[in-house]
């Protein structure tokens, strides 16, 4: 077997692969016998039909076709091999360039490269700011909102009141192709904000609670908003909407007292104040937590504006897929269709995957450098390291399913086995942003932010058993704690 590779620049190489011509002539062979298999040939038993009677009754182009197909699959692994070619995926056959000698012309996508440049000198200033108190407030107030005491109230809507309503909504001004019904009636509570406070994220529009205060129950609205098109709300982008309301209970709302009383009421917390600073604590460390993704992505970006990034387009490809999968899924959240989405845009789907090929590539890119990182680093994980977090993870699918479900889950030898995997990713890569990160804030990192496993100890020693037992050791503590 003859084999010349050319890499081409969209990192993809074609391997043209030239074969003994007895080796297609068997193939052909073969291919006929597989042809009168499955084709009844008069006075013939399946399979048994010479070669010249199966080639008058097909033609010679089906059994070559089939001989290319059994031939594919035996040279094509082979031909990878011999020419030291690491693919990313699937390959395709573009051509069968001649049948005398039997020449096949084979596009392989390759496997991404990537060249790091030099990431340990990457400085970018740290400057994680505090949490205001006003948040910590804002924040017990919602508990305290959260801990209302509902009664029914006999009088008109009014600021802080809880209303029960039956809402739908129309497209005014349908573009061709758009359903005129935008909400279909459906039942829901609305809690009327305050004039002054912050309505940007209300649904379905900003202010919309507030166009209830003086309707009474059984009183009924006709709303008109106008979404520009940089909304929030992406599914509606452009439309003007008319909502029509019906109200069919108003509720107030009665608040607790601010005291140690309610700080007892809503957990283990001995004073307002105990309950006060772990709000606090909690907001301080999403405050962190957030302020380090968008730190750990500026400094990436400066990683990968300073390497080399070879990848094929099928990876892109794969990535986009990705991309619109969640915008999917977000749109099915608001209560609207991937092709009522389009229409409303007045776009094709290939319009779609155009506009979001630059946020795929920019995150095709960050995982490709980031799992370099890791490799580069010596990022590891140890077995117990793993465990404990499988545990974790364990724990709140526990709290999440019932029993029969959480234990049919760790069952499945793929789930166990999934889990595993992706945990142990995830630790990964979150780790290769802690040295990072460290390093791009001057400060020399820790053993234990990369731990290295000796030889002898793989994080693969945590099984699926293992994963099965802890979850069982889960589980019981569960169930002790529920009796």
């Amino acid at each position: 077997m003859n084999i010349d590779v050319e890499r081409r620049e969209d990192h993809q190489a074609k391997l043209t692969v030239e074969v003994e011509s007895s080796t297609f002539e068997a193939a052909k062979q073969r291919a006929a016998r597989h042809i009168s298999q499955h084709t009844k040939i008069p006075g013939f038993r399946p399979g048994k039909a010479p070669y010249p009677v199966v080639l008058r009754l097909v033609g010679e182009e089906a059994i070559i076709e089939e001989a290319v197909e059994l031939l594919v699959s035996e040279i094509y692994p082979k031909a990878l091999d011999e020419a030291g070619v690491e693919p990313y995926g699937p390959g395709s056959l573009e051509a069968l360039k001649s049948t005398n000698p039997p020449i096949f012309e084979f596009l392989v996508p390759l496997k991404a490269e990537v060249e790091l440049g030099d990431y340990e000198s990457v400085q970018q200033a740290y400057e994680l700011a505090g949490v205001p108190e006003q948040d910590v407030e804002t924040l017990l107030n919602n508990l305290v909102e959260q801990h209302a005491i509902i009664e029914p109230a006999e009088r008109p809507v009014q600021e802080g009141d809880l209303v029960y309503i039956k809402l739908s909504a129309m497209n005014q001004q349908p573009k061709e192709g758009e359903k005129e019904t935008l909400i279909e009636e459906r039942s829901l509570p609305v809690n009327v904000m305050a004039e002054d406070g912050d309505n940007t994220m209300e649904w379905p529009f900003p202010g919309f609670s507030r166009k209830l205060v003086g309707l009474a129950a059984g009183d009924e609205a006709s709303l008109e908003y106008a979404y520009p098109e940089d909304t929030a709300f992406s599914a509606f982008k452009g439309i003007s909407a008319k909502f029509m309301v019906m109200v069919e209970s108003v509720k107030l709302r009665v608040l607790p007292d601010l005291d140690d009383e309610f700080a007892q009421s809503v957990g283990e917390f001995p004073t307002l104040e105990a309950l006060r600073a772990q709000i606090r604590k909690n907001l301080e460390e999403q405050n962190e937590m957030d302020y380090n993704q968008e730190y750990d992505e500026q400094v990436l970006d400066q990683v990968v504006e300073r390497s080399v990034i070879k990848y094929p387009p099928q990876m892109l490809d794969h990535e986009i897929d990705h991309v619109i999968e969640h915008l999917g899924e977000r749109l099915e959240r608001q209560g609207m269709s991937m092709d009522l989405y389009l229409k409303s845009r007045q776009m094709e789907a290939s319009a779609l995957r155009e506009e979001a090929s630059p946020v795929a590539e920019s995150r095709l890119k960050r995982s490709l450098v980031l799992l370099e990182l890791a490799e580069t680093m010596k990022i590891e994980v140890t077995p117990d390291d793993l465990q404990e977090e499988t545990n974790r993870t364990l724990e709140g699918f526990a709290r999440q399913m019932s029993e029969k479900d959480f234990r049919k889950f760790v069952s499945k030898r793929e789930n166990a086995s999934g889990l595993i995997e992706n945990i142990m990713m995830d630790m990964v890569i979150q780790r290769t942003q802690e040295r990072l990160r460290n390093m791009a804030r001057g400060l020399e990192p820790t053993l234990e932010e990369s731990p290295v496993v000796p030889e002898e100890e793989s994080p693969q020693q945590l099984s699926e058993s293992e994963v099965a037992e802890s979850s069982g050791d889960e589980q019981a503590t569960e169930n002790k704690q529920a009796s």
